[in-house]
C-alpha cells in the first residue's frame, strides 16, 4: 500500500492534477481508498483567494472516455438477454442510419472503433442538443462515413455512444441512464455511479482545470481530430452545467473513485458482485476478447488491443503496466483510468481533475500503473477465463 500511495503521491507533486483519488481492491477486499489534493479552487485559472475544497473519497470524478466501458456492457447485457446481437446492424434498430452506404455498420464495428464515423459533424458540438437526443440521432444518421464498416482503426470518442444509447431506447423502450439505473446501479446498490449527475449533487463534481503545457502541433490536431473542439474548449464544456448533467453515453459517467473501482470489480467477479448476479461470466469473457493487437489507432496513434469495448492491456506496452496481458480497462480525458487484472485479482481505479495532454509529467503518471503492476503479483489460472471467479 505504501509503495503504491507514494507513487501516487510524486505525480501530484508534479502540479499538473489539482486532486487525485484512488480506489483499489484485490480478492474483493478494498485496500487503498484515498485522496491528495483539492477537488476545487486549486486549478491554474483559479485567482488567489479562491475558496478550495479538498478531495475526499466522496468527491464525484468524471470518468470521460472511460464511460464507454459502462455502456459497452450495457450492449453486452442486452445480447445476453437476446434483444440484440452484436453483429446485428445498427440499422436493423435505426433504419435511418443506413443513408450514405452505412448500412452495413454493425454494433460490433461501434463497440471496437470500426464503424468508420469517428468523429462529430461540427453541427452537432453544440451542449443545448444534449436535451435533444432525437437531433442527434438524425446529425449521425445523416453523417457520411469516412471509411468502409470494419476496415480502418478510429478511435470514436463521442459518435458511438451516442448510436448505442439509441439502440438501447428502441428494445427496452427506456434511456440509458434508466437502463443502466435499472440493471446495475439499484441491484448493487450504487449510490452516485451514472451517466451525468442531478443538479443537487453539482458541487460534489470536481471541477476540471487545463493544466501542464499548451498542446502544439501534432497532438493538438489530434485532440480537434477526436473531440472537434480545442483543449481548452473542451475542459470549458466538461466543467458546463448542461455538459455534467446531460447524458453523454461515451464520456459522462460520473462517480466516486470507489464506486468507479466498484464497476471493475463487479467484472473481475464474473458478473456477480456481493451475491447479486449482473452479468453472465460468459458475457464478461467475451467483452474483454482481443479484437485489435496493437494496431495503429489513425485518430490516436497509438498502437492500442481493443475488446469488445475495452482497452486490453499487453506484456509490454500497456496503459496498466507492464505484463498485463489479461487486464482490460479504459483511460478518459486526458488521463483518469480504470481497469481490472484478473490475473492479480485486482480492480483498480485513479480519478483526476487535471488536464494536461503532453508533459513529463506523464512518466509518474505511468509510474503509479508500473508500481502496481511490479507490487501485486499474478496468479496462476490453468486457463485465463478461469481467473473470472
Amino acid at each position: 500500500v505504501d509503495r503504491i500511495w507514494k507513487a501516487v503521491v510524486r505525480y501530484y507533486r508534479v502540479g499538473i492534477q489539482p486532486g487525485i483519488a484512488v480506489c483499489m481492491r484485490r480478492r474483493g477486499r478494498v485496500f487503498l481508498n484515498r485522496a491528495v489534493g483539492h477537488a476545487r479552487g486549486n486549478g491554474p485559472e483559479d485567482p488567489p483567494g479562491t475558496p478550495t475544497v479538498l478531495a475526499t473519497p466522496d468527491t464525484l470524478f468524471n470518468f470521460f472516455s472511460g464511460s464507454k466501458a459502462v455502456t459497452a456492457m450495457l450492449m453486452h447485457l442486452l445480447d445476453e438477454q437476446g434483444r440484440l446481437r452484436l453483429d446485428d446492424a445498427v440499422a436493423e434498430y435505426i433504419p435511418e442510419f443506413a443513408r450514405h452506404g452505412k448500412e452495413a455498420i454493425t454494433i460490433r464495428h461501434v463497440l471496437n472503433h470500426r464503424a468508420g464515423i469517428p468523429g462529430l459533424p461540427p453541427d452537432a458540438i453544440d451542449l443545448d442538443l444534449l436535451t435533444d437526443p432525437v437531433r442527434i440521432i438524425e446529425i449521425l444518421c445523416d453523417a457520411r462515413p469516412e471509411a468502409r464498416p470494419g476496415r480502418d482503426l478510429a478511435y470514436h470518442a463521442i459518435t458511438g455512444g451516442f448510436l448505442l444509447a439509441e439502440i438501447c431506447r428502441r428494445t427496452t423502450g427506456r434511456d440509458i441512464r434508466t437502463f443502466l439505473e435499472e440493471q446495475i446501479r439499484k441491484p448493487l446498490g450504487f449510490r452516485t455511479l451514472s451517466y451525468g449527475v442531478d443538479r443537487a449533487d453539482l458541487p460534489r463534481v470536481a471541477r476540471e482545470s487545463f493544466t501542464g503545457l499548451p498542446p502544439v502541433f501534432p497532438f493538438s490536431m489530434l485532440v480537434r481530430r477526436a473531440l472537434g473542439l480545442s483543449l481548452e474548449d473542451v475542459v470549458r464544456m466538461a466543467n458546463d452545467e448542461r455538459f455534467l448533467t446531460g447524458v453523454v453515453p461515451s464520456g459522462n459517467v460520473i462517480g466516486t473513485a470507489n464506486e468507479i473501482c466498484r464497476f471493475f470489480e463487479l467484472l473481475v467477479r464474473g458478473g456477480e458482485l456481493d451475491g447479486v448476479r449482473v452479468f453472465d461470466r460468459r458475457t464478461v469473457v467475451r467483452a474483454v476478447i482481443e479484437q485489435s493487437y496493437h494496431e495503429m489507432d489513425r485518430i490516436i496513434m497509438l498502437p492500442v488491443r481493443y475488446g469488445v469495448g475495452f482497452m486490453l492491456g499487453s506484456e509490454k506496452l500497456s496503459f496498466y503496466g507492464p505484463d498485463t496481458p489479461r487486464a482490460f480497462g479504459h483511460i478518459g480525458f486526458t488521463n483518469v483510468i480504470a481497469w481490472a487484472d484478473p490475473e492479480r485479482d485486482i480492480s483498480v481505479a485513479i480519478m483526476n481533475n487535471g488536464k494536461p495532454l503532453v508533459t513529463p509529467g506523464v512518466l509518474l503518471w505511468l509510474e503509479i500503473m508500473r508500481v502496481i503492476a511490479r507490487t501485486i503479483p499474478r496468479d496462476s489460472c490453468a486457463e485465463w477465463s478461469d481467473c473470472f471467479t
